[in-house]
């Protein structure tokens, strides 16, 4: 990490702006105290005030705004399931500590948190103890008895034997929650420790061993209380959920951000279009990227699969506001392939349509959080009065996305917020 000087000025390079569909012709960018002030077509002159100021030469390279992954599990992403259940959440810090910085290093600048207790990480990398990226935290996921976030062990039933909560709800992973009284209060609390947004399991999943793929959870009754929650901060909430019935439920609720949805019918995603809802599907599919799963869940898994490209086409055809997220969970392996993930949207839309959604779609997303927005200003552009989030591409990924796919090699800088965190140029 390069410390921030007064000025930063990328000179000659070509920029994907984060909403157009090509790259522009050579031009300056002139950041200033971590916000881009000028971008030109003709030659940024030297400051006349003397200003500190530091030059990386482009040298026709693309410059495009920092990745927004707007699924993301920093706890969970790397460490596998079991190791989560029992290792001591200190040592689980320490690796999500290690692995934040792997993650801006992937040239992600921004994750939308979908459930994990990184309110600590967070702050660390705020106050710049560790290199990270902009993290927008759901806090602890809440989820109903026997939902997709009660990963409780069969001993740890009834609730209460043991005289205390689960371990999961101990270290802030999961908030189970049954009845309008306890989703409030779960809700508040995570509001209460800082949370942007926030999460709630609508219906059955693939990581859970206990839920089937197709119920649907929560009523409509508690989910809006979560709702109602959420909007008296002036935030939002998102679910987890794959079924026409459970995101239907949820959309009547209030809710603002679908994940998942890979199982949805016309009707449904017709019905996210009207509401003016988000939509954040992942392109699972079954080739060398196919998640593990105990063989309990493979079955869960083949339907997913199998809806991965109807859930995109159905998309394309209602014009859904469409996020992108990766959803990676309990595989280290996996996290490396972050920048890949994104690319295999290409078998849906045109490259640019691509970069367009990690950018300054996801930026939207994020920024529905409203008074609870942690980083206010314009992320996902590169513009005069957005925040200085940028990457140096070595070739353009609006030709070649699969640039993205091999991060240390081909983006020869990385900034957050006017800093420097990669510099290969120099």
């Amino acid at each position: 990490m390069t410390a921030a000087t007064n000025e930063t000025l990328f000179r000659n390079v070509r920029v994907f702006d984060g909403t157009s569909a090509q790259v522009s012709d050579p031009s300056d960018v002139l950041v200033r105290d971590g916000v881009i002030e000028v971008v030109s077509r003709s030659p940024v002159a030297a400051p006349a005030d003397g200003a500190s100021r530091a030059e990386l030469d482009g040298g026709g390279r693309v410059l495009m705004p920092g990745l927004i992954d707007a699924h993301w599990h920093s706890m969970f992403a790397t460490l596998p399931l079991q190791a989560l259940m029992t290792a001591d959440v200190g040592y689980v810090n320490i690796l999500a500590a290690r692995e934040a910085e792997a993650t801006l290093q992937r040239g992600f600048t921004t994750v939308r948190e979908a459930g994990g207790p990184v309110f600590g990480l967070k702050r660390a990398i705020d106050a710049g103890l560790v290199p990270g990226p902009r993290i927008y935290p759901a806090g602890a996921m809440i989820s109903q008895t026997s939902g997709h976030g009660d990963f409780r062990f069969p001993f740890e039933l009834p609730r209460g034997v043991c005289g205390h909560l689960a371990h999961i709800e101990r270290i802030g992973a999961c908030v189970i929650a049954d009845g309008v009284p306890e989703v409030l209060r779960g809700v508040r609390e995570q509001l209460r420790l800082g949370a942007t947004q926030i999460k709630v399991m609508a219906g059955g999943g693939v990581a859970s061993s206990y839920d089937p793929i197709d119920v649907t959870q929560y009523t409509e009754a508690e989910l809006r209380a979560a709702v109602d929650a959420a909007s008296d901060w002036g935030t939002y909430v998102m679910v987890h959920a794959y079924t026409p019935a459970a995101v239907q439920r949820a959309l009547r609720a209030g809710v603002r951000s679908i994940e998942h949805g890979h199982l949805l019918d016309s009707e449904t995603v017709a019905m996210i279009a009207e509401h003016d809802a988000w939509w954040c599907p992942q392109p699972f599919l079954d080739d060398e990227d196919k998640v593990s799963v105990p063989p309990t869940s493979e079955w869960k898994l083949e339907r997913i699969l199998e809806g991965t490209e109807r859930a995109y086409d159905l998309a394309k055809q209602h014009g859904a506001n469409l996020a992108w997220g990766s959803d990676t969970l309990f595989d280290a392996r996996l996290a490396t392939r972050q920048g890949a993930q994104l690319a295999k949207l290409t078998r849906w839309f045109g490259a640019a349509e691509v970069l367009a959604m990690a950018t300054s779609a996801n930026a939207q997303l994020c920024a529905l959080s409203g008074e609870r927005n942690p980083y206010p200003g314009v992320l996902g552009e590169v513009r005069a009065g957005a925040i200085a989030d940028l990457l140096l591409v070595d070739g353009d990924p609006v030709a070649d996305i699969d640039l993205l796919a091999d991060p240390s090699a081909n983006l020869v800088a990385i900034m957050k917020g006017g800093v420097l965190h990669k510099n290969t140029l120099a």
